[in-house]
């Protein structure tokens, strides 16, 4: 049993100190895992240059987790779980973008279980990549009390550690928990929240008595990370080039508490958290600076993003630019293309720079152009993000002018003309129809981003504008041109049905490796499962 848990939960630093990588253990292996661990953690952080390869080695595993098929298989890059992975799955579960092959057709379809490499592997790198920062925050702690690094160095350091740990465990919430109000309390099952290394045999029977325990514990425990990543991590404007946007900063962990909150439905809270970051960022002027090449490691308005670069990126089959445009695996939906709100003349449907038109006349989004080297980051998060979560708080709290501003924000750089084409105070019936538009905006701004997950999952249960479950799709499989004339709603056969909220698919299983193997979590998997 406990040579599986190693696979999943041990990560070793390798001799090169390049990058924290997981151990997938043989017998031999486990045997001698202790003098092993011991030495490799021991030499990552007795100077400052291998403390600082060390934190890398795990922005390098939020950026390509492994991935294999089977347990003798070549481990092989995919982008997990933050990098081509997070982005293309949390489209593809949603309605906005169409599986056009057969890469994530499970996915797309709802048809995985516990076996399924894409859900499984999320959980394995996901919890990777937590057991690598726990490893590394133990590191510093030791590297900070025998002077190998000052206290404000590995203040810092730290803070990016508490951040990459909330933000794994926040991404879990969203595939292996209800949202947040499916329950009054929120004392529905949560996730594991690991905050131990698991890098000896007795740590892993520790490991094993770690529970899920409740969302609202999850949460409580996530935010208290990026209090720490707050108070304790620089701020961008004391970073150069790329590590403004590719590193944790101080408003990175602002921001996503805005996300945090956003899910829990704290509306006042969310206008606190977002008002911090005011003075920190500005929408670039058009909407598609933050993606070209030239600019999109280094502009005002994107918060955190996941590097890559010809020499370490997700590969051909995981790439963004390969997946989304060289090998045209993952297209627009003619559903979100024909929706009403999104206008004719938006600057959002322009070719070459935000779509790519394909010669059969297909459309697909095209913000990810470096077909050649792969290295177009993966954004997890951009301050659009955060004025728009912002505009839906207000609205929710009855300031309709406030939230109307803040989405206009938004959407004007977007529009051909915003001094008629603006929304305005007759705009909207009522406070449904608002919130709805700030929706409907979020699924048109970050179309192929990795966002539309997100937001079908916490509105599950809302009082406004909920979401039925996994909605309706069209057919796994290329579609038509015509599917694409604008003019009038899409309307046409949808092959995949919609999954209502209440069906046990809403949620991915724990993996079957895990439940086999952990005793803990195989009493708690997900029901139905």
């Amino acid at each position: 049993m406990k040579n599986n848990i190693i696979k999943r939960g041990i990560s070793v630093l390798s001799a090169s100190l390049v990058m924290v990588m997981m151990g997938a253990c043989s017998e031999a292996d486990t045997l001698e895992l202790q003098p092993y661990n011991n030495v490799y953690e021991d030499i990552a952080f007795n100077t400052p240059v291998n403390v600082n390869l060390a934190v890398m080695g795990v922005y390098n595993a939020a950026q390509n987790g492994i991935y294999k098929t089977t347990p003798d298989a070549t481990n092989t890059p995919r982008g997990y779980v933050f990098g081509a992975a997070y982005v293309e799955q949390n489209d593809v579960r949603g309605e906005d973008m169409v599986n056009t092959a057969t890469f994530y057709q499970l996915t797309y379809t709802a048809t995985y279980d516990g076996g399924s490499p894409n859900n499984s592997h999320y959980w394995l790198n996901g919890y990777g990549l937590i057991n690598k920062v726990n490893i590394t925050i133990e590191g510093l702690k030791k590297a900070g009390e025998t002077g190998v690094i000052t206290s404000a160095i590995r203040d810092n350091y730290l803070g990016e550690m508490y951040f990459l740990r909330a933000l794994a465990h926040l991404e879990m919430l969203k595939h292996f928990s209800r949202p947040y109000n499916f329950t009054t309390d929120a004392s529905h099952p949560g996730v594991p929240y690991r905050t131990t290394a698991i890098n000896s045999p007795a740590a892993i029977e520790v490991g094993l008595k770690v529970g899920r325990g409740t969302v609202a514990e999850t949460y409580a425990k996530l935010l208290a990370d990026l209090d720490l990543a707050e108070q304790l991590t620089a701020s961008k404007n004391t970073r150069s080039g790329n590590a403004k946007i590719t590193r944790a900063t101080k408003e990175a962990a602002v921001a996503l508490k805005v996300r945090a909150y956003l899910n829990m439905r704290n509306w006042q809270k969310v206008l606190d958290e977002g008002m911090k970051l005011n003075a920190a960022y500005v929408l670039t002027a058009t909407p598609e600076i933050p993606f070209i090449i030239a600019n999109n490691y280094n502009n005002s308005e994107s918060v955190f993003t996941i590097e890559n670069s010809a020499n370490t990126n997700p590969g051909t089959n995981a790439g963004l630019a390969s997946m989304y445009n060289d090998r045209s695996l993952v297209c627009i939906s003619p559903i979100i293309w024909r929706n009403s709100k999104w206008l004719v003349d938006d600057k959002r449907r322009r070719d070459t720079l935000m779509v790519r038109t394909a010669p059969s006349g297909v459309k697909f989004v095209n913000k990810y152009k470096d077909v050649t080297n792969l290295s177009d980051g993966a954004p997890i998060m951009r301050y659009a993000e955060v004025l728009l979560s912002m505009a839906e708080a207000n609205a929710r709290l009855g300031n309709n002018a406030a939230a109307l501003e803040l989405l206009n924000k938004v959407r004007n750089r977007s529009l051909a003309n915003p001094a008629t084409q603006a929304y305005t105070s007759s705009s909207f019936a009522n406070v449904t129809a608002l919130v709805d538009a700030i929706i409907t905006e979020r699924r048109i701004e970050f179309l192929g981003e990795g966002m539309r997950w997100g937001d079908i999952h916490r509105l599950l249960y809302d009082d406004l504008v909920p979401t039925p479950g996994i909605p309706a799709k069209m057919a796994n499989g290329m579609p038509t041109a015509a599917s694409f004339t604008l003019g009038t709603p899409y309307t046409g056969p949808l092959g995949v049905a919609m999954i209502p909220k209440t069906d046990f698919r809403i949620l991915w299983p724990i993996p079957n490796d895990e439940v086999v193997n952990n005793p803990t979590l195989a009493s708690q998997q997900n029901p139905g499962w």
